[in-house]
């Protein structure tokens, strides 16, 4: 049963990794749009191409 135990525990917490990896991913995404309209509007076109790159790399 001990070993049961452990195996589920193991699971769940790389199920919650997974789903923190994810949210973070989510977020970071939502982020990256939003300093890219920005970058847009501003003219700034080196920004706007690192923050596409790091949105590329991102997904």
């Amino acid at each position: 049963m001990d070993k049961m135990k452990v195996t589920y525990e193991v699971m769940l917490g790389l199920a919650a990794e997974m789903v923190w990896d994810e949210a973070l991913r989510k977020h970071r995404s939502e982020e990256l749009y939003k300093e890219i309209d920005e970058a847009l509007a501003s003219g700034d076109e080196v920004a706007f191409r690192n923050l596409t790159d790091e949105l590329r790399t991102l997904n």
